[in-house]
């Protein structure tokens, strides 16, 4: 049942976290950070800003409400969300998510009436969708991490694997990549990766955009290619376009030591993955150094919900 005196707790919530936040983001000149993700029972929502929108996901769960009461809560809800933010409601996006959707199901679209708008991240530029799918195209939490590919990436060859939207890759071309490899499965995000490329003025014909199934593209790699390569895989995946089920938890091992393989000596792979229960088989992966960075790499509006494991291996 719908209790409204409980909207309460919900602005009590919005106002304590953004006061901190927002003063955070203002003094890092960050625009687009996480607000708020599943603090309160109550509230099963993910909330984020970008820049002048919101973006709220719901996640499922057995609520007990009749449609038309739902409604009225959800309204309600961003009634508080629109005030405490100071976000008009016609700026707040919506989407309703299940906890465990794999990522494949994550990609899956929507609807069909786009909101797409260019945020900007440490001086790039990034289109984000915040209407047709159940990720708007800029995983929020990967902020440090991506600075840290821009740091390392001068002068090398870069492989972005399971590419997405391509953030990774500009900030490796950001940071003077000779060339970048961006390597997805889906055709539609192989192009907003390039189109991400151009946002940013880099020529896209330097670099390569390979539409393939990650664990068969693998096996296709030349030894000692790469210099640094971004392995952001999903949990699980099944996609009826893979030839192979992903489960990472079971497949890491096989898929860092082909890595590791097209990698030259002394080169770097950042891997990461959202798996809560994850555990690293260190004995069998074939590297110089493993490094779990996952801390350092857990920016200040995740701080709270560590949502995802990150190393650095060195070859």
């Amino acid at each position: 049942m719908f209790d409204p005196s409980k909207l309460q707790m919900l602005e009590n919530r919005l106002v304590k976290v953004f006061k901190h936040l927002r003063k955070t983001a203002r003094r890092q000149n960050i625009t687009c950070y996480r607000v708020y993700d599943d603090d309160i029972p109550e509230f099963p929502f993910s909330i984020e800003l970008y820049e002048d929108h919101i973006y709220v996901a719901e996640y499922q769960r057995q609520h007990g409400m009749e449609e038309e009461e739902h409604e009225n809560w959800l309204d309600s809800s961003l009634g508080v969300i629109s005030r405490v933010l100071e976000v008009p409601l016609e700026k707040i996006f919506v989407k309703q998510r299940q906890r465990k959707a794999s990522r494949q199901e994550q990609y899956e679209k929507l609807s069909f009436e786009s909101h797409e708008m260019t945020v900007q991240e440490a001086g790039l530029s990034f289109k984000v969708n915040l209407s047709d799918y159940l990720d708007t195209g800029l995983f929020l939490d990967h902020r440090i991490t991506r600075g840290m590919v821009r740091d390392a990436a001068a002068g090398k060859k870069v492989l972005n694997l399971f590419c997405y939207t391509g953030s990774f890759s500009v900030y490796a071309a950001a940071g003077g990549a000779s060339q970048v490899t961006s390597v997805d499965l889906s055709k539609t995000y192989l192009a907003w990766a390039e189109e991400n490329m151009r946002l940013n003025g880099f020529d896209v014909a330097k670099h390569r955009f390979v539409h393939a199934d990650v664990l068969q593209y693998l096996d296709t790699l030349p030894e000692e290619e790469f210099d640094l390569v971004v392995l952001d895989p999903p949990t699980f995946s099944n996609s009826k376009r893979m030839k192979e089920f992903l489960d990472i938890q079971r497949d890491h091992v096989s898929i860092l030591n082909k890595v590791l393989s097209a990698t030259k000596p002394g080169g770097v792979i950042y891997f990461s993955n959202n798996y809560r229960r994850f555990v690293l088989d260190s004995d069998r992966i074939l590297a110089a150094e493993i490094k779990d960075i996952t801390a350092q790499t857990m920016p200040f509006d995740f701080q709270q919900k560590l949502i995802r494991k990150c190393y650095k291996i060195t070859r």
